[in-house]
């Protein structure tokens, strides 16, 4: 991004059919990928005592759009960078299942109230991770028109704030949804890990048939053939579950030996 061009942002509004089209891409866009990063700011600040809720959501939020602003001027330079989806994945499912556990997996027995901190810096981590692919993203919908990629990060403001306090509150009164919470973030991380660059040219040189080209925003690129990455989906999105189910057993029998 050029920065002497932030002061002529006007001049990027046309109002043509791309301009609208872009504005409407952006839109499902952030839809879309608010929810991953809404997931894990309800999931976060759910054990906070409520007056403290909004204020980590409000933070959270503004952590995720900061970073999406800043990854915004190296986004050519991310695709660059080996391992970052498969770290980033890996991040991921670790949050999941740590969230899980501490809200005490879908029967909601809670533990130990967090400090507000404590939540921020887990939706941070998350944050940095799953930035990238919706900068990524709303770059790409863009096609370089710098309004409609500032109009992006804005816009997800808003969806990320809603959302998030509607699922902490459901999260409430129906604990299950942690469950899906942390089922959505295996299957976030499952899918990082599996599209990241190097696994995907580590496929390709195992069998050609792994791997397809599929091009978005008049780029191709390689991504592994649906059903593997589908499969790598569904195994991570039931393994959070499984190991965090497991955790919370084992923590639980071991409060109640410790108790006799």
């Amino acid at each position: 991004m050029d920065l002497g061009s932030i002061a002529s942002i006007g001049s990027h509004i046309t109002w043509d059919l791309k301009f609208l089209t872009g504005i409407l891409s952006i839109v499902l866009i952030d839809l879309v990928l608010a929810g991953d990063n809404a997931v894990v700011i309800a999931m976060a600040v759910r054990l906070l005592p409520k007056s403290q809720r909004l204020k980590g959501i409000a933070f959270g939020a503004g952590a995720a759009v900061l970073l999406r602003v800043v990854l915004t001027f190296f986004v050519a330079q991310l695709l660059q960078i080996k391992f970052l989806k498969l770290i980033g994945g890996a991040v991921i499912l670790w949050i999941a299942v740590k969230l899980f556990v501490e809200g005490g997996g879908e029967e909601g027995e809670d533990s130990e109230a967090k400090t507000i901190w404590q939540a921020i810096k887990i939706i941070v981590i998350a944050d940095i991770t799953m930035s990238t692919d919706n900068v990524l993203a709303v770059a790409g919908a863009s096609h370089g028109n710098l309004f409609l990629l500032l109009f992006g990060l804005a816009l997800s403001i808003p969806f990320v704030v809603f959302t998030s306090n509607l699922l902490a509150k459901l999260m409430d009164k129906y604990p299950i949804i942690i469950l899906l919470g942390a089922a959505v973030l295996g299957k976030v991380g499952g899918e990082m890990m599996i599209t990241d660059p190097w696994v995907v040219n580590m496929l390709q040189g195992i069998n050609d048939g792994l791997v397809r080209t599929v091009v978005s925003h008049g780029e191709s690129k390689l991504l592994p053939v649906p059903i593997l990455q589908y499969s790598v989906e569904i195994f991570f999105t039931v393994g959070v579950i499984v190991l965090g189910k497991y955790l919370v057993k084992r923590n639980a029998a071991k409060e109640q030996k410790e108790e006799k």
